[in-house]
């Protein structure tokens, strides 16, 4: 019954929010309480609930500053000069500029924060988008796919992670023999951001792209402006967070704390000054914390209720025992509708162990398991478990059920294509 009620959650969850019911942040705290109450865990929601807010507390605290530090430096127009560059290369085509999305989503992917990744793919790309009257979503999509399959898969990107350490593997042989099935699944990403870039294309006033042409060839006499110290300064200073995320020097959440407060001291020395810059850009961070701390609620109930591993055993129990040679597979297309639903904590170091332990009964080794739970990793980009993907919405001004019904489809053929790429590469095996 845990499961029926688990999987009534998520299903009354996505109805809600896809048919506009609801808002995401009204959806996502108030079906699993609902449920919960049905169930007979209302004497304990208390406790569930404040188990999921420890659990995701750091992460508003991080999302909190990070959004501030990034809007403070697309105030000080730190991406126009990516932005401008892109422009130029692309000569105002639709199809250049999403592909230029896609390459810089993936490069971006690699520091494994989402948070940072959607911040950079949007302040270099968003302006170029709202100019052409393109499609905003189709930054989304491409970038949760990019971020999905490099951040998800590396060993330092966090889901990753969690897999080589709870099923106790050596990073190297878990990742070298990856690589080429993320260089494959990378240029599929690329192809998808070829087709969404057509479409636009068709969308896309021609009248308004020889205009933004006409400039571009107007602007290649023009002497550029010089940056001023300040820019030089939040350059090196991005630059410096950057590099201390990927190298973990500390917590993500004291270097963004500490960014920013150097950023503002620095460019907005007068306090009457700071302050309505804080005021400006928490119209965005407070809507993201929030939905940060609602996803805690929704992941506390599930979780402490056990319904998150009552659908686990569901998923199990309909695995025969005749298609055991196909675990690996198994395991990825299960990793798909579960890295949807579940945060990652819940399904690495709940679900996997399971699923490595039966696996290995039909001869499998963990590293094939670890790579096929990492297939998911794109859905989850995608789904109400991810907390960078509020961030991601905020900056886009698009709701949750709009972004899904626009690049769920695309994001599935994506995990799709990971599969067949690790089973053309040899990352996952099956054995008939």
């Amino acid at each position: 019954m845990l499961a029926v009620f688990g999987f009534a959650t998520l299903a009354s969850f996505m109805v809600a929010v896809m048919r506009k019911w609801a808002t995401a942040f009204v959806a996502i705290i108030v079906a699993p309480v609902i449920f919960a109450i049905v169930a007979g865990f209302g004497p304990r929601l208390g406790d569930m609930t404040l188990s999921g807010l420890e659990t995701v507390a750091p992460t508003a605290v991080l999302l909190l500053f990070a959004v501030l530090y990034f809007g403070l430096m697309m105030d000080a127009k730190l991406f126009d000069p990516v932005s401008n560059l892109i422009l130029r290369l692309s000569k105002g085509d639709p199809v250049k500029i999403c592909m230029g999305t896609a390459i810089l989503a993936m490069l971006v992917a690699l520091d494994g924060d989402g948070t940072t990744s959607y911040m950079i793919v949007c302040s270099a790309f968003l302006p170029l988008y709202r100019r052409l009257n393109m499609n905003p979503l189709v930054i989304a999509t491409v970038a949760v796919m990019g971020l999905g399959l490099i951040s998800g898969s590396t060993p330092w990107g966090g889901a990753a992670t969690r897999g080589i350490s709870v099923l106790k593997l050596d990073a190297t042989e878990y990742f070298v023999h990856l690589i080429p099935s993320l260089v494959i699944t990378s240029v599929f990403i690329l192809a998808v951001a070829f087709i969404l870039g057509v479409r636009q294309r068709r969308r896309v006033n021609p009248a308004v792209v020889a205009e933004v042409a006409a400039e571009i060839q107007a602007r290649k006499g023009e002497k550029m402006a010089r940056p001023s110290w300040r820019m030089w300064f939040n350059a090196a200073l991005t630059l410096l967070l950057l590099v201390l995320l990927v190298t973990g020097v500390a917590d993500l959440v004291v270097l963004f704390i500490g960014a920013f407060v150097i950023a503002i001291v620095i460019n907005h020395p007068n306090l009457a000054e700071q302050g309505e810059v804080i005021k400006k850009h928490a119209a965005t961070a407070v809507p993201v914390v929030m939905l940060v701390l609602a996803a805690g609620v929704f992941t506390g109930i599930l979780s402490d209720s056990g319904m998150i591993k009552a659908m686990a055993d569901a998923f199990l129990s309909i695995v025969p025992d005749q298609i055991g040679g196909f675990f690996p597979i198994i395991t990825a297309i299960i990793a798909i509708p579960m890295g949807f639903f579940m945060s990652n904590d819940a399904f690495f170091f709940g679900v996997l162990p399971v699923l490595s332990e039966s696996a290995s009964q039909y001869g499998f080794h963990a590293n094939e398991i670890a790579r096929a739970g990492v297939v998911g990793q794109m859905t989850h980009m995608i789904g109400p478990a991810s907390a960078p993907l509020w961030v991601l919405l905020g900056l886009i001004k698009k709701d949750l059920g709009e972004f899904q019904r626009f690049g769920l489809l695309w994001v599935v053929a994506g995990c799709v294509v990971f599969i067949l790429a690790q089973l053309v590469t040899g990352a996952m095996t099956v054995r008939f």
